[in-house]
């Protein structure tokens, strides 16, 4: 099996070489780009299986990379995480809401920065489909008898996230999130996060 490609879009030189130094450890094929204009081009250029990206950078910054990403079907469905120094809730969500795969608050150790990568990795090859060009959305969720909140309840949850996750993307208190998803799983005859995620990934699948 090729190594799988992974290229890292981070302004700070020091951070960028720690990021590189801990994939290329764990077996990855690291590119690295210091800016999002010049991550922007590598990305066309190689098509990594995955990004990760700082949203603070010089030229273009990380939302703006990741809008330029979505433009291209070759790029728009590449797994995508932000690296943010700062965690605020509103850049998160917006991150998170227009498309990133997942979030990582630096600093943050090299367990957890692996175990995101091999998370999205693997939620990539389940979301595998014939219509590759073709992207998921919360709304797709909507005919399990959902309504569309709960629908996007699921959906993040589909993507592995935590409950402390889904009140950051959903800007919701974790009461209404407890709500939702005893709804959901009422709705849907199941026993917990597991089976609700399976559900959803295979509706997902069916919609592809």
């Amino acid at each position: 099996m090729s190594q799988k490609k992974v290229l890292v879009i981070e302004d700070e030189a020091r951070m960028r070489d720690s990021i590189a130094t801990i994939l290329k450890m764990e077996g990855y094929e690291t590119h690295e780009a210091s800016d999002g204009k010049l991550g922007l081009e590598k990305a066309r250029e190689i098509l990594p299986d995955l990004i990760l990206c700082d949203v603070s950078m010089p030229n273009m910054d990380g939302h703006e990379t990741l809008e330029e990403l979505k433009k291209k079907p070759t790029t728009a469905r590449i797994p995508f995480i932000f690296l943010t120094a700062r965690g605020e809730k509103r850049e998160v969500r917006d991150g998170m809401n227009h498309g990133a795969d997942d979030y990582l608050v630096k600093p943050f150790e090299a367990i957890d920065l692996l175990a995101a990568i091999e998370s999205r990795l693997k939620r990539k090859s389940e979301l595998t489909g014939s219509d590759e060009d073709r992207e998921v959305s919360p709304e797709m969720l909507i005919p399990l008898g959902l309504t569309e909140r709960e629908a996007e309840t699921l959906f993040w949850l589909a993507q592995g996230k935590s409950n402390s996750d889904l009140c950051i993307i959903l800007d919701v208190k974790l009461t209404t999130i407890k709500k939702h998803l005893e709804r959901i799983f009422q709705k849907l005859s199941v026993e917990n996060r597991t089976a609700a995620a399976a559900m959803a990934l295979e509706a997902l699948n069916a919609k592809r």
